[in-house]
């Protein structure tokens, strides 16, 4: 790689039962022990509400222009790391921690009903479940502020984008073990966004 490239990581603020939402201590973590030299890593607490979602997610591709952008998000009682290959437009119902839903249920209206990240997270999450840790592929992101944070960045980064689903429970969940796991995992996606030919 030729100069220093960004990859912002974000994580979400408290919502129900969630008073310290483990998906911004990974981020937090991950800003800790970075991603390599030439990798800055920018992160940024996202909050459980539609339209701040929406505006900051845009803010992030509008200004810093990132290579590459990893939304981390909650899955409430699993186990086991997700990774989530589609974001979806519509059908968003539930309300957020203001109270609001959005009006038309969508994130983009007129956008695309699905759009899919540009990295294979199939092929991701079989090279990790090879060596035996838990990390499952999904083609549903669960359509609350996880899956509309994740379709409006694949929507403004033209599907250069993650999001991974971290466990709320289980011997993954704790930092030690889950932030340097995620350290790998965001690794094998930025050499496949490399090399696409590449899918680990």
């Amino acid at each position: 790689m030729s100069g220093r490239e960004t990859v912002v990581v974000t994580g979400f603020g408290p919502f129900r039962q969630f008073l310290v939402n483990t998906s911004w201590k990974a981020a937090q973590g991950l800003k800790l022990i970075g991603l390599g030299e030439q990798i800055d890593v920018y992160i940024k607490e996202v909050v459980v509400s539609y339209i701040k979602a929406q505006q900051i997610i845009a803010e992030i591709w509008q200004t810093l222009k990132p290579k590459f952008a990893v939304h981390l998000g909650i899955s409430r009682g699993s186990r086991v790391i997700i990774l989530e290959q589609t974001g979806k437009n519509s059908g968003y119902r539930d309300r957020d921690v203001c109270g609001f839903c959005p009006e038309s249920h969508c994130c983009m209206e007129g956008g695309p009903e699905k759009l899919d990240s540009v990295i294979n997270m199939r092929a991701v999450s079989k090279h990790f479940k090879q060596a035996e840790i838990d990390v499952i592929y999904s083609r549903d992101a669960g359509r609350y502020l996880c899956d509309f944070a994740y379709y409006c960045s694949l929507y403004h980064g033209q599907g250069r984008a993650a999001l991974i689903h971290v466990p709320s429970s289980g011997s993954l969940a704790s930092a030690d073990r889950l932030v340097p796991l995620l350290q790998s995992i965001i690794h094998s996606m930025l050499d496949q966004l490399k090399d696409p030919s590449q899918t680990v």
